[in-house]
């Protein structure tokens, strides 16, 4: 298999689940992903990278942030979730306005891109 690797090159095929085609993606508008019993949340941004992060708010825990706002802060990829207007970088999950609440941390998984197939890297966050 020959994969674009969006973060991080697989070490084992096997390590890898097929989410969908790249087609089923539509730029800046979140889709959400099973994974096992995980919700997955996936961006496909208009530079073509995708991002995978938890689809479970960590404010309301609610599974919405597939549904959030997509947009950036300086060169992070962003998305505001939907409930609470808490905005996350696509990167690294990390919480950048927590607008007086604890800080908190969205999970991440690599995403790999092999033609029209979109994986992600089984077992969780990176």
């Amino acid at each position: 298999m020959s994969l674009t690797v969006e973060y991080a090159a697989p070490s084992r095929a096997d390590e890898w689940t097929y989410v969908c085609r790249l087609a089923d993606l539509e730029v800046e508008r979140g889709r959400a992903a099973l994974l096992g019993d995980v919700q997955v949340a996936l961006f496909l941004l208009h530079t073509g990278r995708v991002h995978a992060v938890s689809n479970r708010d960590p404010y309301c825990g609610a599974h919405v942030i597939s549904r959030g706002i997509v947009g950036t802060r300086g060169d992070a990829p962003t998305v505001a979730s939907p409930m609470y207007k808490h905005v996350f970088d696509l990167r690294t999950g990390v919480c950048l306005d927590p607008q007086g609440w604890a800080p908190a941390t969205l999970p991440v998984w690599a995403v790999a891109v092999d033609g029209d197939a979109v994986f992600v890297r089984a077992g969780g966050s990176r």
